[in-house]
């Protein structure tokens, strides 16, 4: 098991980074949040994370925190969410926010994140809610850009409601968020800034 990879940040992108380690580079697929804390191309860095193994495959999945990969491999437990839709999920909430919205059994928030409808909304909470509230609350550096999750929701249900696919319309939100850091917004705002990120 490779446990994390500390080398060069030789390239990155939202869902995918490039670590040299000693002249090798290792393509490791990322969620967004943990992209938001990447250092610039060029530095030092250290990746925890995970190897899911297939039969046709091995790939490698990084993170920022200990609580994502954590969070990530609770996911990837439940039937019907492979580690592509655990990442997707990752990029669409902040890890304690996400750990929230199980524990609370919030559906509504669950099935505006990417990849989830009801009826896996709902595995999530009964397979799940009892191992998210053993996690340790609180996470050092946990935040990601601040908006809501209903500002999010409300933003994603703007923009296919404008005529955008489901798919599109994450897309343009992620965008959105990646753009804005830190900073609050508004409902109204977020969504002027994903319709400028992605053409329909």
């Amino acid at each position: 098991m490779i446990n994390y990879l500390t080398g060069t940040l030789s390239r990155k992108s939202p869902t995918e980074i490039v670590v040299d380690v000693g002249g090798v580079g290792f393509a490791v697929s990322i969620p967004l949040s943990t992209y938001e804390r990447l250092p610039d191309v060029g530095s030092p860095v250290q990746i925890l994370t995970h190897l899911h193994v297939r039969e046709d495959a091995m790939q490698l999945f990084g993170f920022a925190t200990e609580g994502e990969r954590e969070l990530f491999r609770l996911l990837i437990s439940v039937s019907g969410i492979g580690p592509r839709t655990a990442q997707g999920i990752l990029s669409g909430a902040r890890t304690m926010e996400l750990r929230d919205f199980i524990a609370e059994g919030n559906i509504g928030a669950l099935t505006s994140l990417p990849g989830i409808g009801k009826k896996t909304a709902e595995r999530l909470i009964v397979e799940l809610r009892e191992r998210v509230a053993k996690m340790e609350s609180g996470e050092h550096g946990d935040a990601g850009p601040d908006a809501s999750a209903t500002i999010r929701g409300e933003t994603l249900m703007a923009l296919v409601s404008l005529g955008y696919t489901r798919q599109s319309a994450e897309k343009a939100l992620r965008s959105a968020l990646t753009e804005l850091g830190a900073r609050r917004v508004t409902v109204e705002e977020l969504l002027k800034l994903a319709l400028k990120s992605t053409p329909r």
